[in-house]
């Protein structure tokens, strides 16, 4: 049976003086608050539960894709072991569901929802209660730049390569704090989406805000397990209009959580993937 939600989900405005719109990785330590020049536009949206039909939802359709293979790896407790052990066999899931040649895991965020505690640095990152794109077509090719040696850049550049995000929670089902996933297919990539400026302590990257559309269709797999996962499309370098480009995902507070649920823990990887 079908457990489709409403929920509030938070977009954004842009900044009223027309300015760059940019938000601090850490949150302000003392308030726990974000950092940043624009404020939050809350609207609340139909949340559909996809169980049951999830082959619907592919990635060069809907810009997200649900499977069911469990990690070896289980304790996500070290990230040295976590890039040591779940990295290789995550680089062996995603060519398998994508049919890419070449994959390079960049980072990972364990996330694990502490109510009251600010999200202040990354061993402390919570679920994200905001409409988002992890990258935009900047940071995407500024990714490949970081991360690949100088000499095979340009090359793979060339080449057709996406940002996928590889999720799944831990421990336990992710009843508390669902993952939710709004349909390419509903976005107006022109109207919609706006460049923020991502600051780090020592860098700046940059990620797609979300204006609020009502003919945005989200969805989300109920109580999703660890030994469930979904790729989550942040970039594609074919943007002619024939595949998905792209995927706005936020956690969001489902109404209908028990008292007393788990409080939610996931990891997310985030990846190059290149194709021939």
């Amino acid at each position: 049976m079908a457990s489709d939600t409403v929920s509030t989900l938070d977009y954004m405005l842009t900044p009223p003086d027309g300015s760059r719109a940019y938000n601090n990785i850490n949150a302000d330590s003392t308030t726990g608050k974000p950092i940043r020049n624009w404020v939050e536009d809350s609207h609340e949206m139909q949340i559909k539960d996809v169980r049951g039909e999830e082959g619907l939802y592919k990635l060069d359709s809907a810009g997200f894709q649900y499977g069911r293979e469990a990690a070896k790896h289980t304790s996500f407790l070290n990230d040295g072991e976590i890039e040591r052990e779940y990295y290789p066999e995550s680089i062996d899931l995603i060519k398998r569901v994508t049919g890419a040649t070449s994959i390079v895991i960049f980072d990972h965020t364990i996330r694990r929802r502490r109510p009251g505690e600010p999200d202040d640095s990354p061993q402390k990152r919570q679920p994200v209660s905001l409409v988002h794109v992890d990258q935009t077509t900047s940071s995407a090719i500024s990714r490949v730049h970081r991360h690949l040696p100088p000499t095979e850049a340009p090359s793979l550049l060339r080449r057709r390569f996406q940002i996928i995000n590889l999720w799944r929670p831990i421990s336990h089902a992710a009843v508390d704090w669902p993952l939710a996933l709004c349909d390419f297919r509903s976005v107006d990539f022109e109207k919609d989406l706006v460049p923020v400026a991502l600051i780090y302590p020592d860098r700046e990257g940059e990620t797609f805000g979300v204006k609020h559309n009502p003919n945005h269709q989200w969805k989300y797999l109920n109580a999703m397990t660890p030994e469930e996962f979904v790729l989550i499309k942040c970039f594609d370098s074919i943007q002619d209009g024939s595949v998905a480009r792209l995927t706005p995902h936020t956690g969001f507070q489902d109404p209908n959580t028990p008292e007393g649920t788990p409080l939610r823990e996931s990891i997310e990887l985030r990846a190059l993937v290149f194709y021939d």
